[in-house]
């Protein structure tokens, strides 16, 4: 990646430089001079009314892709510790570097965060670049995608994964952007094709009604991010040697200023749950009936240590807050065990909890596609079933 300038076409009028937020454009002798805080957002290339400004990306560079091996995950961070979306993409990361024989690497960012990484290398992680400072401390998307750019500009993998979280949907998009090259976003699974080489990215498309699978022929690298929980973790080996397997990326302070600037961070409420750190989760959909009716569910779900989730229909009804949703539209969960119950199981539903280790069914419709992802199913009135399993757990007895 990078930008060049006509100086044939420049006028050295500066309109350039005044629409740069990273001060990366400098005039001198008339001519626009753009220094290494560019991170290509391609604002002076808009603004230029002399078209004297060009941004050449890796895909016009180069005219075939063999320079661009290997798999590369984003590992993010939040308070200095790697979150668990990261080991599953290392998992599938190392099953698919395997199938093609290549290496599995691993960009991470943050500040003070050099403690938990050996962690990363039980998933079978052959190499991480690390990127430590305090400037990445308040998370500032426009930097981190900065970063991220650098990194895969040197290294220049085939494939690219980051998780589909709140901020992996910021940051990633940016990235692919700068790079000119394609992004599959909310990937629920990833496969190689193996006539072609190529990344199959599969995603649930149309309100979640049919999947879609998606390749980038023509880009590199290939670009997906993958939702939480979609993928499962899988440890290779406990004991590790990560001697020489971290390389330190010194950076300089001043490339790395923000276009923000950071007030306030809001951490939001009680309310804002995280339902995807529960091993078990009870939902209600469409056949609680009321919003009354979820105080049965938490009654159940407190005494199991859990927490509860919804339909969409529920949280559309008014029912129960978006935080609880699950679904196509809404979070992704795996808890140990999942009790659904008056959840009919449409396949926007099943897309965001199937994965789950245990599924119980609650539904008097015997037809109810829910039953045939479930693990267990009850096939009765949900009024009379739940009571009837708080009783029994408060007796001391077995769920299951």
């Amino acid at each position: 990646m990078k930008i060049e300038v006509n100086e044939k076409k420049c006028t050295g009028c500066k309109l350039c430089q005044s629409v740069c937020p990273y001060d990366a454009i400098e005039i001198k002798d008339k001519i626009a001079i753009v220094n290494e805080n560019c991170i290509y957002c391609g604002a002076c290339v808009s603004e230029c009314k002399f078209d004297a400004i060009k941004i050449t990306s890796l895909k016009d560079e180069v005219k075939d892709f063999s320079s661009f091996k290997g798999v590369c995950i984003y590992l993010e961070s939040r308070d200095s510790k790697l979150i668990d979306v990261g080991f599953e993409l290392l998992t599938k990361g190392r099953e698919l570097a395997d199938k093609l024989g290549t290496k599995l690497t691993a960009i991470a960012i943050g500040s003070n965060i050099k403690g938990g990484l050996g962690k990363a290398f039980k998933y079978g992680l052959d190499k991480l670049y690390l990127l430590d400072s305090e400037v990445f401390k308040n998370n500032l998307d426009d930097i981190y995608s900065k970063a991220i750019v650098r990194v895969i500009s040197k290294t220049k993998p085939e494939i690219f994964l980051a998780g589909a979280t709140s901020f992996g949907r910021t940051v990633i998009p940016k990235v692919a952007a700068i790079l000119r090259t394609g992004l599959t976003a909310d990937c629920t699974d990833l496969e190689i094709d193996t006539k072609t080489g190529l990344l199959e990215q599969t995603k649930p498309t149309f309100g979640g009604n049919i999947l879609a699978t998606i390749t980038c022929e023509k880009s590199r690298p290939q670009m997906a991010t993958v939702r939480p929980h979609v993928m499962v973790a899988k440890k290779i080996k406990d004991k590790i040697d990560i001697e020489g397997k971290i390389k330190n990326i010194e950076i300089d302070k001043k490339e790395y200023k923000s276009c923000y600037n950071l007030i306030d961070f809001d951490k939001g409420t009680e309310e804002d749950i995280n339902i995807t750190d529960y091993d078990v989760i009870v939902s209600g959909g469409r056949g609680l009936g009321a919003p009354e009716h979820f105080s049965m569910l938490k009654e159940l779900a407190d005494l199991l240590g859990g927490t509860l989730g919804a339909s969409r229909a529920a949280v559309d009804a008014g029912w129960i807050s978006y935080p609880h949703q699950i679904g196509q539209t809404g979070k992704t969960v795996n808890p140990k065990i999942y009790i659904a119950c008056g959840i009919s199981g449409a396949i926007q539903h099943l897309a965001g909890m199937q994965t789950s280790d245990i599924i119980i069914a609650i539904n008097k419709d015997p037809e109810a596609p829910i039953f045939k992802v479930a693990n267990y199913g009850i096939v009765e009135d949900l009024f009379e079933v739940v009571p009837k399993l708080i009783n029994r757990i408060r007796s001391g007895k077995t769920l299951i």
